[in-house]
């Protein structure tokens, strides 16, 4: 495989694949971006932060390709794990839509995303009809809003705080407040001294 690359000249290498995910299939399709280089992925961010888990082929292919000095990025996109053997568009057009934000490659993508639309319908109609289904799907809709209200919660925490001054600004304005006190405590003996060196009216 590296040797191909180098013989082709392939400088970037983009894969993607479909993982099974406790996730409803209601909900915009995730994924896990994964890279040899975090430049070529600037706008991730992870859900779950550094996990191990077992690897595969593909990621072993990653790891020898980026060893070998070659740049590669991956895609992994939650599955539905009740969907794992149904046909699920969304999944594809996800992944697609996907390589070409990494590659800018000119993907048509409007017949899947049609036949995409089909597959919700024809998921939909079944799940209706078998009550424990709908049941895990709610469950997950519950799980999934939960979820992501909490990031939410996080983001918002996390912008107030980077709107607050550092240690660094707030021991600057201290200083400075400091400083103009000190320097009104001085103008005030100093007036007081002038008064004094005046002396009282009646002896002048």
């Amino acid at each position: 495989m590296r040797q191909l690359v180098r013989l082709l000249g392939v400088r970037l290498v983009v894969s993607a694949q479909g993982i099974p995910m406790a996730v409803p299939h209601t909900r915009p399709v995730g994924m896990t971006r994964y890279a040899s280089d975090r430049s070529l992925i600037p706008e991730n961010d992870p859900v779950f932060g550094t996990m191990q888990i077992p690897s595969s082929l593909e990621n072993l292919l990653h790891l020898r390709l980026a060893e070998s000095g070659t740049d590669t990025v991956g895609f992994a996109v939650h599955v539905p794990h009740y969907l794992a053997q149904v046909e699920f568009g969304d999944a594809a057009v996800a992944a697609l839509e996907a390589i070409h934000g990494v590659t800018g490659l000119a993907i048509p993508i409007t017949d899947l995303a049609a036949q995409a639309g089909l597959h919700r319908a024809e998921i939909a109609r079944q799940i209706e009809e078998n009550p424990e289904v709908t049941q895990v799907v709610s469950g997950l809709e519950q799980q999934y809003d939960t979820f992501m209200e909490g990031r939410e919660r996080k983001s918002l925490l996390a912008t107030e705080m980077a709107e607050l001054p550092s240690a660094d600004e707030i021991g600057a304005q201290l200083e400075q407040f400091l400083r103009e006190e000190t320097d009104e405590v001085d103008e005030d003996e100093s007036v007081e001294s002038d008064r004094h060196d005046e002396g009282p009216d009646f002896l002048r």
